[in-house]
């Protein structure tokens, strides 16, 4: 009984951590007492979890207030470096948005979410800085469905059990068997498309990264929905999408 103690305790204090640390990212700073308040914590207890991240550089203290430290930059610059995909596409990815003079970006899935690990806006439409590091929905992101569509049904079908299919704009598709129904028909084009289903007025494409028959990654083109027409996209970037994943897949088995 006193071991299973001690571990609530512990699995408590290890949640309380990451509210202090999820707090923290929604602010530019803020003091004990107001992450007190806005956690409903004790401020004794904030202070301790503050003072032990202060001491491993995981956040800063100025002025009487805390935010996160760059050690967290560090972490998340070694986890992107563990994605041989990182490697391999990085240059490819700069190459297609200069040749389309669109956003080109390279996104992963983990746990049932997508997230933006590298990429260039060669465009108004994106802020390159706030986009790296974002976690989508896969049903309503283009790189997310090209994920989807080529994973097993199983997996698929528990991913959407997890997340469910939240609407985030009124195009998002939120209904299960419309979505199977597309990722049928993302595998029999080669290529996904988003027609402003995660952001109103953009419009983008991509295609899966996959080796040993799993997806990846994928790699997205997006733009403004007036430039990124269905048209241009038959005639022209579909095919400039899919000659960069072909290369990349390449670049992945041979190095």
């Amino acid at each position: 009984m006193e071991n299973r103690d001690i571990d609530g305790r512990s699995i408590k204090s290890d949640e309380t951590l990451f509210a202090i640390i999820e707090c923290l990212k929604g602010t530019n700073g803020a003091g004990v007492t107001e992450l007190a308040n806005q956690l409903d914590l004790a401020k004794s207890t904030v202070h301790k979890h503050l003072v032990a991240l202060e001491r491993h550089r995981y956040v800063v203290k100025a002025d009487g207030q805390y935010r996160l430290g760059l050690q967290f930059f560090t972490a998340g610059v070694h986890v992107r470096n563990q994605y041989e995909v990182y490697h391999a596409a990085k240059n490819r990815v700069d190459k297609l948005a200069a040749e389309t003079n669109e956003a080109a970006w390279l996104i992963v899935h983990e746990n049932g979410m997508g997230m933006f690990i590298y990429g260039v806006a060669h465009n108004e439409a994106f802020t390159f800085d706030s986009t790296i590091g974002t976690w989508v929905y896969l049903h309503a992101n283009s790189a997310g469905k090209a994920i989807l569509a080529h994973l097993p049904d199983d997996e698929v079908s528990s991913i959407i059990d997890r997340h469910g299919l939240p609407a985030q704009t009124e195009n998002t598709i939120t209904d299960r068997e419309t979505l199977l129904d597309e990722l049928a028909e993302v595998r029999d084009r080669g290529y996904a498309m988003n027609a402003q289903e995660d952001l109103r007025g953009l419009h983008a494409i991509a295609s899966p990264v996959i080796t040993d028959g799993r997806p990846v990654a994928a790699v997205t083109i997006a733009g403004a929905a007036n430039r990124v027409t269905e048209e241009r996209i038959e005639d022209d970037l579909a095919e400039r999408l899919l000659e960069a994943v072909d290369d990349i897949e390449l670049r992945l088995v041979y190095g």
